[in-house]
């Protein structure tokens, strides 16, 4: 045998060899391989349902999603619509707003307006008490003259009334004197004479009546309250002003009314309107006079 065919041999061999190893080992292996491919087609199909499961959760909440989507356009579209209402509210509330606010002023121009008559009021009412007062009190001090003059008048009465009668007496003595002489005379053929006065009877002297004289005060009314009928002017006492005195209130050729004096301080002076014209009220700064 030749060198080459044990050469062939020996190749042959290790080929059958290294055949038979590659076949023992694709058949080992191949069992593997199923395995492999039953695990991964067992998974493959899970994984599919798995897919398919979640493709329909996927749809089912895509479906849930568009349905919120919706619900959730038309509540932003009801929100909207809520928001124009409040708005709209809004701008009402700032309109009604700004109208009360003008209103609180035009209320609080009243209060003031008010609060500074109720003052004057009450300055014309306690002046108009205090000249009550006054009066008042010069009233108790005359009743108490008038009283006084009463029990004096009344003393002068009882004295008068006893002088009357103790006069009265002596004339009813006097007659009687006056008898008793007539009749004595008579038997001497004589005739009592008339008496006459010693002293003249004159006229009792009267006082002469004071001239009369003007006041011709002048001027100005500075407050008036027609709805309790007073009025206040510029004079008082210090320019001859005095309670009771009447002025008369013209409008350059127009009269307008009288006012009564009530009540009299030194710069001023407080009365009652007469003869009002309610067509033609008097107004501040009118003239007053004491004469037309």
């Amino acid at each position: 045998m030749s060198t080459l065919t044990k050469i062939l041999i020996v190749l042959l061999t290790i080929a059958s060899i290294f055949l038979c190893g590659i076949v023992v080992t694709y058949v080992a292996t191949a069992d593997n391989y199923r395995k492999k491919y039953d695990t991964l087609y067992v998974n493959y199909q899970s994984t599919e349902q798995k897919r398919k499961s979640a493709e329909k959760q996927l749809e089912e909440l895509t479906k849930q999603a568009d349905q919120q989507k919706k619900e959730l356009n038309d509540k932003v579209a009801a929100l909207n619509i809520i928001i124009e209402q409040l708005r709209a509210n809004v701008a009402a509330a700032e309109a009604e707003k700004a109208r009360l606010l003008q209103r609180v002023d035009g209320f609080a121009a009243e209060v003031a307006t008010f609060t500074k008559t109720n003052e004057y009021q009450t300055s014309l009412a306690q002046n108009a008490f205090n000249a009550w007062k006054t009066a008042e009190a010069t009233l108790t001090v005359e009743q108490s003259q008038h009283k006084e003059t009463a029990r004096v008048l009344l003393e002068k009465m009882a004295v008068v009334t006893t002088l009357e009668e103790r006069n009265k007496r002596l004339l009813e003595e006097n007659a009687e004197l006056q008898t008793k002489l007539d009749q004595f005379l008579r038997q001497y053929g004589k005739v009592l004479a008339p008496p006459t006065p010693v002293t003249p009877v004159t006229a009792k002297a009267q006082p002469a009546p004071p001239p009369a004289k003007e006041i011709s005060l002048k001027g100005q009314i500075t407050a008036v309250d027609l709805k309790n009928r007073l009025a206040e002017i510029s004079i008082g006492t210090a320019h001859g002003v005095k309670q009771d005195m009447k002025f008369h209130v013209t409008r350059g050729d127009q009269f307008i009314c009288d006012i009564l004096i009530l009540h009299v301080e030194p710069e001023k002076a407080v009365g009652i309107l007469d003869l009002l014209n309610p067509e033609q009220p008097p107004k501040v700064e009118d003239e007053i006079s004491t004469n037309l």
